[in-house]
């Protein structure tokens, strides 16, 4: 592979692996928040067992998700110096934004809902945690303002040997957004639930002790479930009209693009058509719980084919039709200097999804025991009972 290969695959690696917490965190947010808010309204121990459950499940992924946020900031810097020459007054502002949202309003936000336990009044902590939900969303609507401006430059203005913002309201309405950020979204909350539903099932598939308490989850999850795959495809098929003529001409793109599509229709009638007509049963039906298990990672992999997909079909643009990936890389490279950051970001990145998910697969399985969200001071767990 030449060095513009390498630092392509690099990119792909790192945002991958990245976008495999991003996308629990956009769906966890909105559930744990709802739970919340029951437990707020009903005054029931259910409900803020739930919430604590799921909610420390939220915190495992938040925490080591947005460390892996930090690699996709060298990124720019240390591969793609010429697309932050040429565009970097127009892409960088919203990522600029994006990180204000995450690393400090969302950051401060959830850091009030953790330890605001006992502490803070009953509807301003519930707000902490709608807040964390908003800000999330927030993040990653600027994320995909930054994206959408590299498949369709709308907005801007080139002035010499730079584009510089022109429109601003041109940007945020970006044809190639208003459906793609909904169809982010609706993935977000379809892969947060489906986390519930593989859970649940397998605490069920157990004989858990906690059957009303997994019941309620696994329900609440084939619900959140039906409503997210709804969004994801509607808002997937309808994004096609936003898409800039002969993006997909190369060809590259094909493979993940139907394997995305195809699964994600597959996944839409398992959910509307069997998961969500045998809600009442499923809790029950112990044959059908290695099914529901095995579903449960589908919607990550379905979530990184359309991010290469929508990534490879641009392919040889960064910028549609303005700058070529080629041109946006840094000079100077050599295949010894990417291949070394390669490996390093890899090793990283893949030891912290590991961990994550060690940590969420040992949450799981001891079920809501021993909990240090939300514990009192001389019960909390050391470090969030990781």
């Amino acid at each position: 592979m030449d060095v513009l290969d390498l630092a392509r695959l690099q990119f792909a690696v790192t945002g991958s692996l990245h976008f495999l917490f991003v996308v629990l965190t956009l769906g966890l947010a909105p559930l744990v928040a709802i739970m919340h808010t029951r437990w707020a309204l009903s005054g029931r121990a259910a409900h803020q067992r739930m919430t604590r459950f799921w909610g420390q499940i939220y915190v495992i992924n938040y925490a080591l998700g947005i460390v892996t946020g930090l690699v996709m900031e060298f990124q720019f810097g240390l591969s793609w110096s010429g697309l932050s020459h040429y565009a970097g007054d127009v892409f960088g502002a919203p990522l600029a934004m994006e990180t204000l949202v995450a690393f400090f309003l969302e950051s401060t936000f959830l850091g009030l809902w953790i330890f605001g336990w006992g502490r803070l009044p009953k509807w301003l902590h519930v707000a902490c945690i709608w807040l964390v939900t908003a800000t999330a969303y927030a993040s990653a609507f600027y994320v995909m303002v930054a994206n959408s401006f590299l498949q369709n430059p709308a907005g801007a203005v080139v002035r010499g040997d730079r584009m510089e913002l022109a429109d601003i309201g041109a940007l945020l309405t970006n044809k190639t957004l208003i459906f793609s950020f909904p169809h982010v979204i609706g993935a977000g909350l379809f892969t947060g639930a489906m986390v519930l539903v593989g859970a649940s099932a397998y605490q069920l598939r157990r004989r858990t002790e906690e059957t009303e308490f997994f019941t309620t989850s696994l329900r609440t999850g084939v619900v959140m479930a039906s409503i997210g795959i709804i969004l994801t495809v509607a808002f997937g098929y309808a994004q096609f009209g936003g898409i800039q003529d002969g993006k997909f001409d190369n060809g590259a793109a094909g493979v993940p693009l139907g394997l995305m599509m195809g699964g994600g229709d597959l996944l839409s009638l398992v959910v509307l058509f069997f998961m969500l007509p045998l809600i009442r049963v499923l809790p029950r039906w112990r044959w059908t719980h290695p099914l529901l298990i095995a579903l449960t990672p589908l919607p990550f992999a379905l979530a990184i084919l359309g991010w290469l997909a929508r990534e490879m079909g641009r392919q040889p643009w960064m910028i549609w039709e303005r700058l070529t990936v080629a041109d946006a890389m840094s000079p100077g490279l050599t295949t010894g200097m990417i291949t070394t950051s390669l490996t390093g970001f890899t090793v990283v990145l893949g030891l912290l999804a590991v961990t994550d998910y060690v940590l969420i697969a040992r949450t799981v399985r001891r079920g809501p025991r021993d909990l240090a969200l939300g514990a009192a001071d001389d019960q909390r767990a050391p470090a969030l009972s990781l």
